[in-house]
């Protein structure tokens, strides 16, 4: 059946500056453990602890630019582009650049604090 989703639920983010999670399905906002979709805007030099989640991540950037750090690689995402990190993985997010970004992030399966595993 299908079900119109009005409104996000604004949920709390890890980093050193203030960053809007809007989740709008996932285990808050929905109910749904399957899979998590959000709108993320982060401010210029928002950087959260690198995480080993158990989701596998997909990022899509709507807005300015995210660099996206892995033990083996660093990626400056922009405009347009979509990256994959795997569940498992070492990953941490920043938003360095001026203006900071705007992208959508769908994790499979949702999102939860228990399950993104942070470094201390």
């Amino acid at each position: 059946m299908a079900k119109l989703i009005k409104e996000p639920t604004i949920i709390p983010a890890a980093g050193n500056k203030p960053k809007i999670i809007s989740e709008f399905i996932g285990r808050v906002n929905s109910g749904n453990s399957d899979v998590s979709i959000a709108r993320m805007n982060s401010p210029e030099g928002w950087i959260e602890p690198g995480q080993k989640p158990e989701f596998d991540e997909y990022t899509y950037v709507i807005k300015g630019s995210l660099t996206v750090e892995t033990e083996k690689e660093k990626f400056i995402v922009k405009e347009g582009d979509l990256i994959c990190s795997n569940k498992g993985e070492w990953v941490r997010y920043s938003t360095p650049e001026a203006g900071g970004a705007e992208y959508i992030a769908v994790c499979l399966p949702a999102f939860s604090p228990e399950i993104v595993k942070r470094d201390e």
